[in-house]
């Protein structure tokens, strides 16, 4: 619960941090201006960020648009910077460091986000949401700086497909839509992806180190959503279910 005092002064803290977005948006795309990034970056980091906002505006959850979601909305922002480059994969080549910033920043917003969150106790359904569909969303477009420039083929899709191929499987296996439980395991091998995706983009990494590297997060991402699927599966059956409550609610591992 906040103070009065801390209620007094949200008003001015929310607007600091749209005025912080909109200033991170603007940097991000003079950055590309700086690293010789053609007009079509810069255009389509642009339509991505109008698209973004279009959209969140249409959805209005009705839990409101609090301080956590306007720093998710802020790490939004700062990826439809890096998606704008995709329309020239060499930059992910000849500036490598200065795009790996910005996706670092990204990257550590993640855990602020969930932090304001659960200090301003604004944890909702559209919340966890939007979250997890920025971090999907960052994946994919790491993985396809990593395919388009060349570094990588196109296996490293995989990483980045797979959020996407769950949610496909879902339409037609309704039992995958089920609520998962939280889980340490998951969060953890999620940031795994991402670093692993920045160390590849990197340049310190030579060819035989970058494919070790997402091969193995490749692994540990299929591990991960094996283990969710398993989980959600065995939970499809009355007698798994019936069999858990006979039992006393004992702990079923996942694997």
């Amino acid at each position: 619960m906040l103070t009065n005092t801390a209620n007094e002064w949200m008003p001015g803290i929310r607007a600091a941090v749209w005025l912080v977005s909109a200033a991170g948006l603007g940097i991000g795309v003079m950055l590309l201006i700086a690293l010789g990034a053609p007009l079509a970056s810069v255009g389509l980091a642009m339509v991505f960020s109008l698209a973004l906002s279009v959209l969140l505006l249409g959805l209005r959850p009705r839990q409101g648009f609090g301080l956590a979601n306007q720093v998710t909305f802020g790490r939004a922002l700062l990826l439809c910077v890096l998606a704008g480059a995709l329309a020239d994969p060499n930059l992910f080549l000849t500036a490598a460091w200065p795009l790996l910033l910005v996706a670092l920043v990204v990257l550590l917003l993640d855990g602020v986000d969930g932090w304001v969150a659960r200090k301003l106790d604004q944890c909702t359904e559209f919340g966890a949401r939007f979250d997890m569909e920025v971090d999907a969303a960052l994946i994919m477009v790491l993985c396809l700086a990593l395919w388009l420039s060349g570094q990588v083929a196109g296996w490293v899709l995989m990483i980045g497909a797979m959020r996407y191929a769950f949610v496909a499987a879902s339409a037609i296996m309704p039992s995958l839509k089920r609520p998962l439980p939280d889980s340490f395991r998951r969060k953890l091998v999620c940031v795994l992806q991402v670093a692993a995706l920045l160390i590849a983009l990197s340049p310190v990494p030579g060819p035989g180190l970058q494919a070790t590297l997402l091969a193995a997060a490749l692994l540990a991402l299929t591990w991960s959503f094996a283990v969710d699927v398993r989980w959600l599966w065995r939970r499809r059956l009355p007698d798994v279910s019936n069999s858990h409550s006979r039992t006393g609610g004992q702990h079923e591992p996942y694997l």
